[in-house]
């Protein structure tokens, strides 16, 4: 495919290989300006090493990440629903050569039973995840589980949000998951390097031109929400880098959407897994990819896992991360369960309650927002807003309205007093008298026991 270019992403990698002082200073000053940057300009930010113009990079996309998204940290938590695939990836404990995984898909009783558990944690956005087998995982079990998500209510609430991840398939298949009313259609290219990612994958998924082209196939259908992402380490991060901001660049330039999310996902060790790293990604560079991807293209949510430890994505939340999973189980049907048969394995097993404390910490605040999906601000509305920094007005009031709701439902009363007083520091900067307002009367309406307010 055009858009990515192997002999073009080499080229600008070895035309900024050492970047001049002045030109990258040139680049950080444009990235201020939060209208993205090109591929040549994040080739020079990739092979920067001047420590005084790496702290300003730093800086700038901690600051990029405040005004277009503000504070807030939105949460959700991954369900895999059915671990059955006929591909054979290197790096995933699913691979069909899996002999002794014990195979298995969840019931839509099993799925309500699992939803309820995480709805009681305080969840209100779930990600699916699906191996791709036609047999067991057919688009209309796909279709199946998550209307039947949107159906399970508890004493504490619902799921708002159903984000799916499901493997590249059919512009016919998009349109039946679109019709559920879906949040983001994920999926991710694993390695934009062609050699090496015909080499780690065996069966459909094979197909490097399927999954490039997937994106494109889910617009077609009407999903304007969707989201990027690598596997880092797969290939050397600086090629990966490139690709994806030259997908990204693809997407807006083609269906004037951009990509509503950008994944950063580490490889992570796993069970029956042999295949080791060889692109192995420190932990400096990791953070430095964030940053990067923070400046290149300001407008995407920004999303992190469980595969990093707290360290990390602490240090990651102040630097570009927009969303984050927590508490996540790796295996179908894992949630209230002690389940082997994980995934990949996860560096922080924090309940969403600690991780949530944590945040407090840095003056994040923890959002359960899902009004833009809500309220039909999807793909060239949604754009329309975050490309020139006005997203967070709502994305503030939003939050703090179902932060508020978390506290009054599920915290503690020591994490309660902590939330609301990072709450009234944030109505303290609400400058808009109208939002102001609004934000009042959600807190007290929430207070008396209403819920779902959102604007």
């Amino acid at each position: 495919m055009s858009f990515i270019d192997e002999a073009r992403i080499l080229k600008v990698l070895e035309k900024t290989k050492e970047p001049d002082v002045k030109l990258a200073e040139s680049v950080i000053n444009k990235a201020k300006e939060r209208k993205g940057l090109n591929l040549e300009e994040v080739g020079v930010l990739i092979n920067l090493k001047d420590p005084r113009l790496l702290k300003e990079m730093f800086d700038t996309a901690a600051k990029i990440k405040e005004e277009i998204y503000g504070e807030r940290l939105v949460f959700f938590a991954p369900l895999y629903v059915s671990d059955f695939c006929v591909n054979d990836c290197a790096y995933c404990n699913f691979h069909q050569t899996n002999k002794s995984l014990k195979r298995s898909k969840l019931t839509l009783e099993q799925v309500r039973e699992q939803v309820k558990i995480l709805i009681n944690m305080g969840h209100k956005r779930v990600l699916l995840e699906f191996g791709e087998d036609q047999k067991e995982n057919p688009i209309d079990y796909v279709v199946d589980v998550i209307n039947e998500i949107y159906k399970v209510k508890t004493e504490k609430g619902s799921i708002r949000r159903v984000n799916v991840n499901i493997a590249a398939t059919t512009v016919e298949n998009y349109k039946k998951i679109k019709a559920t009313n879906i949040g983001t259609y994920q999926l991710f290219q694993e390695t934009y390097h062609r050699p090496t990612y015909e080499k780690l994958h065996k069966g459909p998924k094979g197909d490097y031109d399927r999954q490039l082209t997937a994106q494109d196939r889910a617009l077609e259908a009407g999903i304007d929400d969707r989201g990027l992402g690598v596997l880092f380490g797969l290939y050397d991060w600086k090629f990966e880098v490139l690709g994806l901001i030259a997908h990204a660049e693809h997407l807006d330039k083609v269906g004037g959407v951009g990509p509503h999310t950008i994944s950063v996902p580490r490889l992570c060790e796993a069970p029956t897994v042999k295949y080791i790293p060889e692109h192995p990604v420190s932990d400096e560079d990791f953070l430095k990819i964030i940053a990067i991807l923070r400046l290149a293209v300001p407008y995407t949510g920004m999303i992190i896992s469980t595969r990093e430890t707290p360290e990390i994505r602490r240090k990651a939340f102040k630097i570009g991360i927009s969303q984050t999973s927590a508490a996540s189980v790796t295996s179908t049907g894992g949630y209230g369960k002690k389940m082997d048969s994980v995934q990949f394995t996860s560096h922080d097993p924090r309940s969403l309650e600690e991780v949530i404390k944590d945040a407090l910490k840095d003056k994040l605040l923890p959002s359960f927002c899902t009004a833009c999906y809500r309220l039909g601000r999807t793909g060239e509305d949604f754009m329309y807003l975050s490309k020139p920094g006005e997203i967070h007005k709502f994305c503030r009031t939003n939050g703090l309205l179902t932060f508020a709701e978390y506290l009054e439902d599920f915290a503690s009363e020591e994490l309660k007093k902590e939330g609301y007083n990072v709450i009234r520091y944030y109505m303290d900067k609400i400058d808009e008298p109208e939002l102001l307002q609004r934000a009042k009367e959600g807190l007290a309406n929430i207070r008396q026991g209403k819920r779902d307010i959102y604007y």
